[in-house]
């Protein structure tokens, strides 16, 4: 198969996974706290097919999702969420020290942060930053749990495009 056509794959399940999540009524009390379902897709893909592919996707993602099921500004706060938790976790998997639930982990910190400062910065209000131990948390029991599960499916993938 392509190239193409495994991100073009790897695209639909990040949406579908982002539709998903957008249909599951959350409410923590904070605002800007999911689960980030789509992210599983996004990791699975920096540790298989590489980094430019991985963060394709994840671009692609962020713009669609914002269209089809957001608006304008989601599509901002995700961007720079999204942004910053790719580089942070690539820059993490690069040196090989931490294993997949703890780069995603760090992945779900960075993401909260790039949009408490986006916030910051649409709102002008500093003040934001008082919801940041909150999203700390939720970033990384998020981080923990999408990281668990991108690494249970890669363990159950077939190695080398062999069948099991």
């Amino acid at each position: 198969m392509k190239k193409t056509a495994y991100l073009g794959m790897f695209l639909a399940l990040a949406l579908i996974c982002s539709y998903v999540e957008s249909l599951i009524p959350f409410n923590f009390g904070i605002p800007g706290i999911k689960i980030g379902l789509a992210n599983i897709v996004v990791i699975m893909m920096l540790y298989t097919v590489g980094m430019k592919s991985a963060l394709l996707v994840s671009i692609s993602r962020i713009l669609l999702a914002g269209l089809l099921f957001g608006n304008l500004f989601s599509i901002l706060y995700s961007l720079s969420g999204g942004l910053l938790s790719f580089f942070c976790m690539m820059m993490l998997k690069r040196t090989g020290r931490l294993r997949i639930i703890s780069v995603s982990a760090v992945g779900g910190i960075t993401h909260n942060f790039g949009q408490l400062c986006m916030a910051a910065l649409v709102v002008e209000n500093v003040r934001l930053f008082y919801y940041f131990p909150a999203l700390l948390l939720a970033g990384v029991v998020t981080g923990v749990l999408i990281g668990a599960a991108a690494q249970e499916v890669l363990l159950r993938l077939p190695k080398n495009g062999s069948e099991r």
